[in-house]
């Protein structure tokens, strides 16, 4: 099976923030959001598997900030680890106020995306190969939390959680 490396399904999209993304507050809805997330990473994996993929997880999701109306999104995502048929794709999120050029940190994610064949079924994918530090780290902290997220899952299935 081939093997590739973050940097040849990096995900870098731009967006506005315009009067249909917002609340009434001027800020915006955490589903627009969470949908850009879900795009930039699907798009990410697809990229990497060159196959149709799915999502199957999305971390804990915290907005660090608010993003305003007519503010700019930069919107990055990275394979950082892949396991047989899924793969974790780390999502950031940074806001910029155009009028000052400032930068603000808004959101990160991490989602669980697993690859499908032609019948709709989990299929291998590629695998990663870290180049990079900065890549080799987010590589090991993201088997860390794949094992994290299977026991959780085990627990729920168990009914352990709610």
């Amino acid at each position: 099976m081939q093997v590739r490396t973050p940097s040849e399904s990096l995900v870098v999209m731009t967006e506005i923030v315009l009067p249909q993304h917002t609340n009434p507050l001027q800020t915006i809805f955490g589903g627009v959001i969470l949908s850009w997330i879900d795009i930039a990473a699907t798009i990410c994996a697809q990229r990497h598997c060159q196959a149709m993929v799915v999502t199957a997880s999305l971390d804990t999701m915290n907005f660090l900030a608010p993003i305003r109306l007519g503010w700019i999104v930069n919107i990055a995502a990275s394979v950082n680890y892949v396991h047989s048929t899924s793969c974790e794709i780390g999502v950031r999120i940074i806001a910029e106020n155009p009028q000052t050029q400032e930068h603000f940190h808004t959101a990160s994610a991490y989602l669980t995306m697993v690859a499908l064949d032609s019948n709709g079924k989990p299929r291998k994918m590629p695998g990663l190969k870290p180049e990079s530090e900065i890549e080799k780290k987010r590589f090991q902290a993201a088997a860390e939390r794949r094992e994290l997220r299977l026991k959780l899952r085990n627990k729920q299935i168990k009914g352990v959680v709610a």
